[in-house]
């Protein structure tokens, strides 16, 4: 059996919890994986790191999106393939890749699940595989702190987007590939890998982890009742028929703020800055996929 590396955030749960997903790795011939156990999502990346130095095949995580998303970057590049066993909120990177929301069907995907290469996004040489973005999702996130999103779930950012929605807008420019496609204001821009993102919505209709490029997105509702207007086309899968809102894809993406602000990777938030710098990796990442994903 090749070497198996797992990183368990304590604080997140699925089924019977890592007693039963040692028993279920146990009945999968993976008796003796490398254990890491953590408390917070920001671990992550060091102890993919120590695997890797150590010599794992195989990164389990254990967690949310965050903790994925630390993985990714560590492992993005390097042949290691990560599986993911999906204990977090959202769970949006394990969905994208059909990975079953329950312990015995992940784990049955980490163990014998197919191995696909997908594209990974860079932003600011921090890898993601979710999405990237700033104002509206920022804001959202921020206020859906861990104490509401343990009691309610994705309800928890019901309440908090009518929030965010009452942001004000950010004067930005966007280049897509070299060339300016958007200067004005804006309450969200996001950049996607995957189909569906904030929410689990599909936001991204012609997003794919194999398309060797990033979809991009700019929101410029002002308010709740434009907001509204926007996601009503896009519980209908159709975002870019709303006017409020502007897309198109590319491989590198620049953009440029008036002051600083904070943005967020596959639903963590990062400190402020002026200027993102975008870029798809293609091919980038070994992940162990569900079977509707790998078909």
């Amino acid at each position: 059996m090749k070497p198996v590396a797992v990183i368990a955030h304590t604080k997140k749960t699925i089924g019977g919890g890592l007693g039963d997903l040692r028993r279920l790795l146990d009945e999968h011939e993976i008796t003796d994986p490398m254990w890491f156990e953590i408390s917070s999502s920001k671990k992550a990346r060091k102890c993919a790191r120590r695997a890797l130095k150590d010599g794992a095949e195989l990164v389990i995580a254990w967690g949310g999106d965050g903790t994925v998303q630390r993985c990714v970057d560590a492992l993005a590049g390097t042949g290691v393939t990560l599986a993911v066993i999906p204990a977090g909120t959202a769970n949006l990177f394990a969905t994208n890749v059909g990975i079953p929301i329950d312990l015995e069907g992940a784990v049955k995907v980490a163990a014998e699940g197919q191995v696909s290469h997908v594209d990974v996004g860079v932003a600011n040489d921090e890898h993601f595989g979710v999405m990237a973005g700033v104002g509206f999702d920022v804001t959202m996130i921020d206020a859906a702190d861990r104490s509401a999103k343990k009691h309610f779930g994705r309800a928890a950012y019901v309440w908090t987007g009518v929030q965010a929605a009452r942001r004000e807008a950010i004067k930005m420019r966007v280049e897509v590939d070299g060339e300016q496609w958007f200067s004005g204001k804006a309450t969200c821009l996001l950049i996607g890998n995957v189909p569906n993102v904030i929410g689990g919505l599909t936001v991204f209709p012609s997003a794919s982890l194999e398309s060797g490029t990033l979809e991009v997105g700019v929101v410029t509702a002002d308010g709740l009742v434009e907001w509204g207007r926007v996601l009503t086309k896009v519980v209908r899968k159709h975002p870019d028929a709303s006017p409020f809102v502007k897309m198109t894809s590319g491989r590198s993406i620049t953009l440029k703020m008036k002051g600083k602000h904070r943005y967020e990777l596959d639903g963590g938030t990062r400190d402020a800055v002026k200027r993102l710098e975008f870029a798809v990796k293609t091919e980038a990442l070994r992940v162990m996929v569900g079977q509707e994903a790998a078909s």
